[in-house]
C-alpha cells in the first residue's frame, strides 16, 4: 500500500506545534486549587516526533519557536533526543510559546487550559518550507493545528505539495483544537484540503466528522473511510478512545484494534503515543494489526504517566505490554 523510499536519509519529519505542557502536580483537584506544575515539551506533532525518535526513527521537525527561554528549552530537548532541528526556526517577531496547563481531577476528568495568543508556531511562513529538506525524508506528518491561521496554513499546504512532488509519504493528524479555530466549519474545510492529498489519515471519529459538516451528513466509519480512500488515501485510522481503533486500507481491508488496561493518571497523550508507535510499525513493515497493538500499548503506558513527551516508551516497553496480554488476544480470537 505504501512505499517508503529507503534512499532518503531521514525517516520522518513533522510540521506544526511546538509548545510547553504544564501538568498539574496536585492531581485529583481542580486547577483553582493547584499550586505547582511540571514543565514538559508539548504539542501533538512534537509528541509524535518524540515518540517516533524514541523508537528509532531518524526524525526531524519543521516549525517556529519563540526567541526566549521556552523556545530554547524546546530546541534543546529535541536535540537531546537526536531530532533534527535544522528547520526549527527562531521567530523574532515578539511571539511567545504556547502554554497548556493541564487539570487532572480524576483519571477520566481531565482538561487543558490553553494560551495560544501570538504563538510562534502559527508564524510559520511559506518561505520557511525547504523543498530539499522535505525531499530528504521518507514521510511528512502535518498536524491540523498548523492549519488554524495564516501564514502557518499556507506553509503547511506548500509542504504537502512539495512532499507529493518528491515522493514523500504524507501523513495527516487532524488534531482538532476548537480554541484555535473560528468555527468547526472552517476547521473542516482546511482539514479536507490536506486529507485529500494524504496517504495516511489519523483522527478520532469526532475529528473526522468535522470534514463531514460540508456534506451535511452523520457518516458511519465505513462512509468516512470510503470517502478518503476514494480520494487516494492508503490508510484511514479512526480512533475511538477507550473502544480502540479501526483501520481501513485501500485494498479493502478493515482491522479493529483493542486497547490495553492501564492505571490511568490522565487521558491526554494517548493519541500522540498511539500515532508514534503506529507510524514506527508501519515504516518497519509490520502488519496493520501489529501497528494497532503497538499503538495501543504505547497509549496505555503514556496515560499511566504524569507526562506525555517524557513518557514515550521504547519498543521493549511496548512489546512487554503486548506480551503480558497475549493470552487475552488468543482467548478473544478463540471466542
Amino acid at each position: 500500500m505504501l512505499q517508503f523510499d529507503a534512499s532518503k536519509p531521514l525517516d520522518f519529519i513533522a510540521l506544526g506545534r511546538l509548545c510547553i505542557d504544564l501538568n498539574a502536580n496536585e492531581i485529583h483537584r481542580p486547577m483553582e486549587d493547584t499550586i505547582t506544575f511540571t514543565k514538559y515539551v508539548g504539542g501533538s506533532p512534537a509528541n509524535i516526533t518524540i515518540a517516533a525518535a524514541k523508537l528509532g526513527l531518524k526524525s526531524g521537525f519543521i516549525g517556529r519557536i519563540s526567541d526566549d527561554q521556552h523556545g530554547r528549552f524546546i530546541k534543546r530537548y529535541l536535540e537531546q533526543r537526536s531530532i533534527d532541528t535544522s528547520n526549527v526556526i527562531i521567530d523574532r517577531s515578539g511571539s511567545v510559546t504556547g502554554l497548556a496547563f493541564t487539570e487532572i481531577k480524576s483519571p477520566t476528568d481531565c482538561s487543558i487550559l490553553m494560551y495560544r495568543d501570538n504563538v510562534a508556531d502559527l508564524k510559520l511562513e511559506t518561505g520557511d518550507i525547504n523543498e530539499a529538506y522535505i525531499a530528504s525524508s521518507k514521510a511528512l506528518l502535518i498536524s491540523g493545528t498548523a492549519l488554524a491561521q495564516s501564514p502557518s496554513r499556507e506553509a503547511a499546504l506548500k509542504a504537502v505539495e512539495l512532499a507529493k512532488r518528491n515522493g514523500v509519504v504524507v501523513m495527516f493528524d487532524i488534531d482538532y483544537r476548537g480554541y484555535t479555530w473560528t468555527s468547526k466549519e472552517e476547521a473542516g474545510i482546511y482539514a479536507s484540503l490536506i486529507a485529500e492529498k494524504s496517504d495516511v489519515i489519523f483522527g478520532g471519529r469526532d475529528e473526522f466528522m468535522l470534514m463531514e459538516l460540508m456534506l451535511g451528513r452523520e457518516a458511519t466509519d465505513d462512509q468516512i473511510a470510503e470517502r478518503w480512500l476514494g480520494k487516494g488515501a492508503a490508510l484511514v485510522v479512526i480512533k475511538h478512545g477507550g473502544d480502540g481503533s479501526v483501520v481501513y486500507t485501500s485494498q479493502g481491508e478493515q482491522y479493529t484494534g483493542r486497547i490495553y488496561p492501564a492505571n490511568v493518571v490522565k487521558t491526554f497523550g494517548a493519541g500522540d503515543s498511539y500515532a508514534g508507535a503506529f507510524i514506527y510499525g508501519l515504516m518497519n513493515e509490520q502488519s496493520i494489526p501489529t501497528c494497532q497493538q503497538w499503538g495501543a500499548a504505547a497509549a496505555s503506558i503514556v496515560v499511566a504517566s504524569h507526562s506525555c513527551s517524557d513518557a514515550m516508551p521504547s519498543l521493549e516497553q511496548i512489546k512487554q505490554v503486548v506480551l503480558e496480554h497475549q493470552n487475552d488476544d488468543e482467548m478473544s480470537n478463540t471466542n
